[in-house]
């Protein structure tokens, strides 16, 4: 078994707030667990988050969204090929400071490090 990827961004322009609220959902947090051990269809996924196919399908569409997941076509032993998902980041850093919340991610698919700093959106107290 063989796999493609079909995305393979250097540069990230995906909000970090976005990402992490994609990370909120327990079904995506199943899903990018499932597929950092490797590409999985949807039909595995659905049955390794136990949740309908019309909420992983969702989901994938927010990880893809997010560049969390990359879509990839994988190659059967028999000749056949399907859509597979493969996890793009292998570790978020979540800091949090008096400038805001800062986030960076560890591609998978290279050495570059995405970071990116969420500002507060409320007033503080003076």
């Amino acid at each position: 078994m063989s796999t493609h990827a079909n995305n393979t961004a250097a540069e990230s322009a995906v909000n970090p707030a976005t990402q992490l609220n994609v990370l909120g959902d327990e079904c995506a947090r199943t899903i990018l667990i499932a597929t950092s051990e490797g590409p999985r269809t949807a039909k595995e996924l659905t049955e390794k988050a136990d949740c309908s196919s019309a909420t992983v399908y969702r989901r994938i569409n927010n990880l893809l969204e997010s560049e969390l997941l990359a879509e990839c076509i994988r190659f059967e032993k028999n000749g056949s090929h399907t859509t597979a998902y493969e996890a793009t980041i292998d570790h978020l850093h979540v800091e949090i400071g008096s400038d805001g919340i800062a986030v960076s991610a560890a591609h998978s698919d290279s050495s570059v490090e995405t970071r990116a700093l969420i500002e507060p959106s409320c007033p503080s107290d003076q």
